[in-house]
């Protein structure tokens, strides 16, 4: 009976602990982050001996429909590779591949990602050609090198986005946000389909998302945004924080049209007030490194701007000095004026009248509320001060040596 029952508990706990470990192989499968090394170990297994494209150049391929169970991608090229319709891809081993990513694998196999949120997702190289992203959140998205032919961008959130390399051929992207987002001539503009697009993620405090073109009633005719795009790629947007500084800015641009001849003053576009700061954009030649100019104009403005505080700081001082020099001077005059031994006499400075005084002490009043009381010998006192104090003070050929 014991063994009987030995070997009763001995088949109950195995058939447990096969339930529990079906279990969380069903969970691991299904993409629970909990058991997502369960996952990684059965694929890793899996995959031993079976196709690889470790290190592969997979550029332009297309796997369309294929079976990528246990298929091993790891370190390799998956520029504008097509996964479309292919099955078992979430078997695969994955690696660094923007195929580690669900949400990526979902959305390169059916091409749906209508009001789906993508943001700072790795979609560098994707192809999304003919892909519905309509309402999608693709902010702080990578997609450089990517292709999105066809792609439905309607509504979609652009902001932020690095777009370098990107093919956006005949995309729709009416209504699109593109706050900030990153393009170059690179990037593949060619017959695109948009009527409007937002400049702004937010609106701001008057419920403006800065709409172009501005004007409501106004759509972009065919070939309007990619003459507007293509214009704004050859150009440099200077931000100038907090206002401009007229010195400051002639300095920087003297600086960038002498190290670039092609750049004149008619090179500025327009000059646009953002908040407290000041956007002013500069056409530049096609092939002109954009950085290079933009760091050399922001080198030369912060240094004139630093020289143009630092000259206005010592007129401050100097206006500083000049009035402690006036006023030990009207103090001067008033000690003076003690000690001349009038007595009972209330002299007040700055055209006050003078009023008789019932005792034998001298009050003088200046307009500057300085009351000199008491003996001739105190005030021979505080004129001897006054005198050493202006002494002290640096004369105006110091100031003009430390600037």
């Amino acid at each position: 009976m014991a063994l009987t029952g030995a070997v009763f508990g001995a088949v109950g706990l195995a058939i447990a602990l096969t339930l529990f470990a079906c279990y969380l192989a069903y969970r691991a499968m299904k993409g629970d982050p909990r058991d997502a090394w369960i996952k990684n170990f059965a694929v890793a297994f899996a995959a031993t001996g079976g196709t690889t494209f470790k290190n592969a150049n997979l550029t332009d391929a297309n796997f369309t429909k294929a079976i990528l169970k246990s298929t091993d991608f790891r370190d390799a090229t998956l520029t504008r590779t097509c996964f479309k319709n292919t099955e078992k891809l979430d078997r695969i081993r994955p690696g660094k591949t923007i195929l580690r990513q669900p949400r990526v694998r979902e959305l390169l196999i059916t091409g749906d990602g209508y009001k789906k949120n993508y943001q700072d997702n790795d979609l560098r190289g994707a192809n999304l050609d003919g892909a519905n992203l309509n309402q999608a959140n693709l902010k702080q998205c990578d997609l450089s090198e990517a292709s999105l032919r066809a792609t439905n961008l309607e509504w979609a959130n652009l902001t932020e986005v690095s777009a370098l390399q990107t093919n956006f051929t005949r995309c729709n992207l009416t209504g699109a946000c593109l706050e900030a987002w990153n393009i170059d001539k690179t990037t593949i503009l060619d017959n695109v389909d948009c009527q409007y697009v937002f400049l702004l993620e937010k609106p701001d405090k008057n419920g403006n998302r800065d709409r172009h073109p501005h004007d409501p009633d106004k759509v972009f005719q065919p070939g309007d945004f990619e003459q507007l795009y293509s214009k704004i790629m050859e150009t440099v947007q200077l931000l100038l924080r907090n206002g401009v500084n007229s010195e400051a800015f002639k300095s920087g641009f003297q600086k960038i049209m002498a190290e670039n001849p092609e750049i004149t003053y008619d090179s500025i576009q327009g000059i646009e007030k953002k908040g407290k700061d000041v956007v002013v954009t500069v056409e530049v030649p096609k092939d002109a490194d954009k950085g290079k100019i933009e760091h050399q104009f922001n080198e030369a403005y912060e240094m004139k701007l630093e020289a143009v505080k630092q000259t206005a700081l010592l007129e401050a001082a100097k206006e500083h000095k000049q009035e402690i020099k006036e006023l030990t001077k009207d103090i001067t005059e008033i000690a003076k004026l003690a000690l001349s031994n009038q007595p009972n006499v209330n002299t007040i400075i700055e055209n006050k009248p003078m009023t008789n005084s019932p005792d034998n002490s001298q009050n003088i009043t200046s307009g500057r509320d300085v009351i000199l009381t008491n003996s001739n010998a105190n005030l021979r006192e505080i004129s001897g001060n006054i005198n050493n104090l202006i002494q002290q003070l640096p004369d105006q050929n110091n100031d003009e040596k430390l600037a």
